[in-house]
């Protein structure tokens, strides 16, 4: 994410990265592709008469790899990003162990005792 002589630039967002960038990329992959292809041709007219499955397997190599290289280049952009989400839940308090209260409608069913004794 740095240009050529300019401040270093910091990804905050989830932005995906600019088309131009993107576009650089998949140029560099092609021909880095295609470079391994060119060396896999010559290879094959150099070991034709040397050794002759090497020289097929590079024969192979080199037939296959343009269709794998544009595959490969357009493979398209990368994903968005998943944006953080903009609600962070409040820290879970660990309840403690409830004591055993009792209720009103328990408390009404307890006879109670009688405070003037008349024996």
């Amino acid at each position: 994410m740095r240009k050529q002589g300019g401040p270093e630039v910091y990804r905050i967002s989830g932005a995906r990265a600019g088309l131009t960038e993107d576009v650089r990329g998949r140029q560099r992959r092609y021909i880095i592709s295609m470079s391994i292809r060119t060396v896999s041709v010559i290879l094959t007219v150099v070991l034709w008469n040397v050794e002759r499955p090497l020289a097929w397997a590079t024969l192979v190599v080199g037939l296959l790899l343009p269709y794998i290289a544009v595959v490969y280049a357009n493979a398209g952009r990368e994903n968005a990003p998943v944006a953080p989400a903009a609600y962070i839940p409040p820290p879970v308090v660990p309840v403690l162990e409830a004591t055993k209260v009792e209720s009103g409608a328990e408390r009404a069913a307890e006879p109670f005792a009688d405070p003037v004794d008349n024996t």
